[in-house]
């Protein structure tokens, strides 16, 4: 393999790929052949380097330069400034929002100093494409170590010494599982990766697949020798081209590599892995949901007992993790149970994956010790709210978990503290909001996409959450009344009580804990019919002040509906019986004039 004694590592994830990252890169290989320099310099597309927010982004290495919001444009003054003259491009460094100073170095950026990277160890670092760069970071040597010196009980009880729980959700022991799977008596057992991430702004998944998939495979690996499975399943919903690209390519690579397949590294152990598509049904996150749909069944979910590490795919014993969950496995293998054991909380060790959206400067995915606070995450590592308004709430967990108030923002974040809460970890999404956000609204739209993924197999969950959306509805359009949110929290619990699976159990949580922690809001929407945040179009009411309108006529003039009248240079008026409440007028109002109450 050539020595280089520069790389330039260009942001390939799915981000920034749409903002022109691979044309980037083109332009970084021409322009370093014009000066002969290919050679010397390498450039590498890589997985997602975590800050989304100022993607594109581009790093040199070895002085590990930090270059954002790359354009294709920039590449020639990157190339002749800093790789020719060894000057760093200032206008193109981070810029920290506090000290108002540039900084070139990535170390020194707030946004990764809290981080510990362990399943995201190799992602923005290594060519996802090239199995060699896996290797040259210890990839597969969990598996040869596994192989070639341990047994699969040696293999498990290190898995379970560390601590490792599920990172689906679940939060399940993930020793424990893999035990469970083990001891069932079967001619033939499967592992499946669950990369079925379906909350809404969660992309930890697709960006590990999209970063390094190798150690999925690995890590599947590895589980297929423990549990005594040689078929591996990679179950990926098919809007993500570019992981399942990636993903093919790992595949056939480590397969070419003698790392999958028949006799694997010469010790008789036989194991391979397929991929299987799914159509984007938030309920297959629940395994037995993905299981049947994995079968070319309806993916709905089954009760349980029997548990898929008993009876799963094909009726035959399966062990389900997810992607996260297996992109600790080598490291704990490499590292040992004690040091991951070492990271995060008494219950919760290791690091947890977020991806960190919403009214936030610093949009991102964020790898965090467990045990580490919200705080810490919103406005260390996250920046604080944007635009400097007001932290209202974070929604962690998607639309099965719930939102926290100020009062949670120095809760250590585990899985028993979040549930505790009133919320949960989830998959990893985490969602902040800020005072121009209507609580009911949000707890209505997450409820809307439980409606929609429900697959409708129970009654509590298809028509429970319809009747929960209805009240939502006859609040936030003015017609609701006190008695509605008694309806609520009664609806909520039995619907938490009765479905079938974890979709329908958790599906009001967000009702539930924007009711605790928001009620004045709710209030305030059937009592005195105000949206506090003014967010909700049926509780607003748009008026003309006569003494700062100019009857300049803008507001006339974009009116789509004709509610607004007035003369040329006096004061306007809105017929409240025509309008819509679009609030163009106050949009289009160089004035101040039109009023919202």
């Amino acid at each position: 393999m050539a020595e280089y004694n520069m790389h330039i590592l260009v942001c390939g994830g799915t981000g920034c790929k749409a903002s022109q990252s691979e044309l980037i890169k083109t332009n970084f290989t021409d322009k370093l052949n014009e000066y002969g320099l290919t050679d010397e310099i390498q450039v590498i597309l890589t997985g997602c380097f975590g800050f989304c927010e100022k993607g594109p982004i581009v790093k040199i290495l070895p002085d590990n330069t930090f270059y954002t919001q790359v354009t294709p444009e920039d590449v020639a003054e990157i190339v002749d400034e800093h790789l020719i003259k060894g000057r760093k491009v200032e206008r193109l460094l981070f810029i920290d929002p506090e000290t108002k100073e540039t900084v070139g170095d990535s170390k020194g950026m707030d946004f990764y100093k809290k981080q510990i990277r362990i399943a995201l160890r190799n992602c923005g670092f290594i060519n996802p494409e090239n199995i060699e760069e896996y290797i040259g970071r210890d990839g597969y040597a969990a598996l040869g170590t596994c192989l070639s010196e341990k047994s699969p009980e040696e293999v498990i009880k290190m898995i379970k010494d560390s601590g490792l729980r599920g990172r689906g959700g679940g939060g399940f022991p993930t020793g424990l599982k893999w035990e469970l799977t083990r001891k069932s008596v079967s001619n033939q057992k499967y592992v499946v990766c669950n990369a079925d991430e379906g909350d809404p702004g969660a992309f930890m998944d697709r960006s590990i697949l999209e970063g390094d998939p190798h150690s999925v495979l690995e890590a599947m690996a590895i589980c297929g020798y423990c549990i005594g499975a040689d078929n591996g399943l990679v179950y990926i919903r098919a809007e993500y081209p570019l992981a399942i690209e990636r993903l093919k390519i790992a595949i056939n690579q480590a397969r070419e590599y003698g790392l999958l397949g028949d006799d694997i590294l010469g010790t008789g152990f036989n194991f391979d892995v397929e991929i299987r598509y799914g159509a984007g049904a938030f309920v297959c996150g629940e395994e037995t949901a993905l299981i049947h749909s994995m079968e070319g069944k309806r993916g709905e979910p089954t009760v349980k007992p029997p548990f898929p590490a008993e009876k799963g795919y094909n009726g035959k014993p399966t062990n389900v993790n997810n992607v996260e969950t297996f992109a600790n496995i080598p490291v704990i293998i490499n590292k040992g149970a004690e040091w991951f054991a070492s990271i995060g909380t008494e219950k919760s060790k290791g690091t947890k994956v977020f991806a960190l959206a919403g009214k936030i400067n610093n949009v991102g995915l964020i790898e965090v010790p467990m045990g580490i606070t919200l705080r810490e995450i919103i406005y260390d590592i996250g920046g604080g709210i944007k635009d400097g308004r007001e932290f209202k709430a974070v929604q962690t967990g998607g639309p099965s978990g719930g939102c926290l108030t100020k009062s949670f923002l120095d809760t250590p974040i585990d899985y028993d503290n979040l549930v505790a809460a009133g919320s949960m970890m989830g998959s990893g999404g985490m969602i902040v909001l800020d005072d121009s956000d209507c609580m009911v609204a949000i707890a209505k739209f997450y409820l809307e996409f439980t409606l929609d993924e429900s697959c409708g197999k129970c009654t509590p969950c298809r028509i429970g959450n319809k009747r929960l959306h209805e009240i939502l509805e006859k609040i936030t359009g003015g017609n609701g009344e006190l008695e509605d949110l008694n309806r609520l929290r009664m609806l909520s619990n039995v619907i938490k009580d009765t479905s079938l699976c974890g979709l329908g159990q958790t599906s009001p949580n967000p009702v539930l804990s924007t009711l605790d922690n928001f009620y004045d809001e709710y209030l305030a929407h059937v009592t005195t019919h105000k949206c506090l945040a003014g967010q909700c179009k049926a509780l607003m009411h748009y008026s003309i002040d006569a003494e700062r309108c100019t009857g300049c006529t803008l507001c006339f003039r974009n009116c789509p509906v004709g509610a607004i009248s007035g003369e040329k240079r006096s004061p306007h008026y809105i017929d409240q019986s025509l309008c819509i409440k679009c609030g163009v007028c106050a949009a289009k109002c160089k004035f101040d004039a039109v009023l919202i109450a």
